[in-house]
């Protein structure tokens, strides 16, 4: 399997004149990867700026697909609860407990609790 991408939003950004901010729902997989940092030397991880457009994710998704966290499963087949790009054609996952799951049951290690 190649390797998974995953884009997270770095944290203490600010959206027009306000902030600092975090994205809840990168923070969950930032600490689902505190947690089991084996996972995340198996995942490509990019942290990307809050403004937008952000360039790596439109290369992978398109344009119309930017929001973050974003799993792109390249060459995983079938997986469940994922969406294909409109643009390209790539399965994605989105949202921090969505993510989560997935890596937990892909690398056989915990999961957020249902």
């Amino acid at each position: 399997m190649k390797k998974l991408v995953l884009f997270l939003l770095k944290p203490g950004f600010y959206d027009k004149n306000d902030g600092p901010f975090f994205c809840p729902d990168c923070a969950t997989v930032e600490g689902f990867l505190h947690y089991v940092p084996d996972v995340g030397k198996k995942l490509d991880i990019r942290r990307v700026d809050f403004k937008k457009p952000r360039n790596e994710i439109i290369q992978l998704l398109g344009e119309s697909h930017q929001g973050c966290p974003v799993l792109i499963l390249d060459d995983v087949q079938d997986p469940i609860g994922a969406t294909k790009s409109t643009e390209t054609g790539k399965a994605y996952l989105t949202g921090g407990v969505q993510i989560c799951d997935f890596l937990g049951r892909t690398f056989g290690v915990m999961r957020p609790h249902p």
